[in-house]
């Protein structure tokens, strides 16, 4: 990306939704305009884990207030992600897919450890880099990260389901602010938090940082109070709970430094915050400016620098780990670029290169799942995708591989995939048509074939082969026969002209 060039990050909290929108300078973001919204998202999700309608409305009001601030940015410019509300929302994807809509841009759903990856980055690329062992706690709305790390580096990462509107709406729902349901929500705090006692001790690191909207509540009280600036100290929570246990209530909890949109939520806050500083044996927690948003403009960065995207590197050690035939999946790799590339003669190099990108990582992944099963590997390899912690990668992304992954053999009538995809579909054949020619796992014969999609009729694929082609490679022709009547089933056709 050029010096210059503006970047926005949408973090789709369960308690606000905010919008950082920044200016790259020299490898830097440079904060150019920053709004936040309370949205309460965590607090209307109902007994069955549906949003309410009003909490949907709510975040759709939001979304078009954003959408007209990012009039005039491209797709490549922004990027939004939603947390711990949406992945737990039963019906998140009749949010979505208004919310998309709105908004102008996809929003991608991200798993808890993805979250905690992209929370580190922006933690460490507001501070000075140092050898220093760094512990980073985020308390959200519904769930807490917890990760280790140095300089840019994050190396242990967890999400745990515990936050300040979860905690407040159960332990505190009345606002009534009693040292029993401080104990009663410390207590179990205390009861999901405990396994990162053994990760996350105090012999792992050496200075801890808290960021975002409950740390950052918490030492804007203590500052107004004449506390240290920058830090929360054991004592200084101490103190800011006798406070609240004096007032009493949360309709009467009138402190400096204490914003509107916190009141409700403080108790929550406070309690899981307390229960981390007696687990993990915290003295201070340091004030970090860096949070979620932050790491998601510096991931989008990275996704443009060669080497530095954090799905290849991912990509690679699920090869590893999966034990995964490398030369193959190359070969089949290199073949279903080919073919793309047919498809695509006008897009642009840089759009091209998107498309490319996610089809090698399902050509190289595609047989992920041939360690469980020889028959139905594909089967296996979808499942793998769609439940393993891909680090880089959204869920909605992250699906989508699998889709690729389990669709790259097989019948297409029992795939569940939106056929009026073009762009799928046309990474769909690119990949089916390069595991059948690379089927005796050598390099095939692949340059003289051709590849287009006709304009009449509409949505059909045609390959070209030789005269002599089938002949020399009667195994490969057989296949790509069986491939025709595949197509047949489905609102595409493709065919096979000499």
């Amino acid at each position: 990306m050029h010096n210059g060039t503006l970047l926005a990050a949408i973090d789709l909290g369960s308690n606000s939704f905010r919008l950082e929108i920044g200016r790259l300078n020299h490898g830097q973001i440079h904060r150019t305009e920053y709004l936040k919204e309370t949205v309460r998202q965590g607090n209307g999700l109902d007994a069955d884990r549906n949003l309410t309608l009003d909490a949907m409305q709510r975040g759709w009001d939001c979304l078009a207030r954003f959408a007209e601030r990012l009039a005039g940015f491209r797709k490549h410019q922004v990027r939004a992600v939603a947390t711990q509300t949406l992945r737990e929302a039963r019906n998140r994807d009749a949010f979505l897919l208004k919310a998309n809509q709105i908004l102008g841009f996809p929003i991608e759903v991200i798993a808890g450890r993805e979250e905690a990856r992209m929370i580190y980055q922006g933690v460490a690329h507001l501070l000075p880099q140092s050898p220093e062992r760094r512990l980073v706690i985020d308390i959200g709305g519904r769930s807490t990260e917890l990760i280790l790390g140095q300089n840019l580096n994050a190396a242990v990462m967890e999400s745990y389901r515990v936050g300040s509107v979860a905690w407040s709406m159960k332990y505190f729902e009345s606002g009534a602010l009693s040292e029993s349901a401080f104990e009663r929500a410390e207590i179990a705090a205390k009861a999901i938090l405990d396994e990162a006692l053994s990760s996350y001790s105090r012999s792992h690191w050496d200075t801890a940082y808290g960021s975002s909207g409950t740390v950052g509540a918490i030492a804007d009280i203590l500052q107004a109070a004449g506390w240290p600036t920058g830090v929360i100290s054991r004592e200084g929570l101490d103190w800011l709970q006798r406070c609240l246990l004096r007032v009493g209530h949360t309709n009467k909890l009138r402190m400096e430094g204490l914003k509107e949109d916190r009141r409700a939520v403080i108790g929550g806050g406070i309690s899981v915050l307390r229960a981390l500083f007696d687990l993990l044996d915290i003295d201070t927690l340091h004030v970090a400016q860096g949070a979620l948003r932050h790491g998601v403009l510096y991931d989008m960065l990275e996704r443009e620098e060669a080497g530095s995207d954090t799905r290849s590197q991912t990509v690679a050690r699920l090869l590893t780990t999966f034990g995964v035939d490398t030369p193959q999946a190359q070969r089949v790799s290199k073949v279903a670029r080919h073919l793309l590339q047919q498809l695509h003669p006008e897009t642009s190099a840089e759009e091209f290169a998107r498309f490319q990108r996610k089809l090698d990582w399902a050509a190289q992944l595609h047989e992920i799942g041939s360690q469980i099963s020889h028959s139905d590997y594909h089967k296996h390899g979808a499942y793998i995708l769609d439940n393993a912690d891909a680090l880089g990668f959204a869920l909605p992304e992250l699906h989508r591989l699998s889709l690729l992954v389990l669709g790259h053999r097989g019948k297409l009538r029992k795939l569940e995939v939106d056929f009026d995809d073009e762009s799928f579909i046309k990474q769909l054949l690119a990949l089916r048509l390069a595991v059948i020619l690379c089927h005796a796992r050598r390099d095939p014969d692949y340059k003289p074939l051709q590849l287009r999609l006709l304009q009449k009729p509409a949505r059909a694929f045609e390959l070209s082969v030789p005269d002599d082609w089938a002949a020399r490679f009667p195994q490969s022709a057989h296949q790509l026969m069986e491939e025709v009547t595949a197509w047949q089933k489905t609102s595409w056709t493709f065919q096979v002209k000499p």
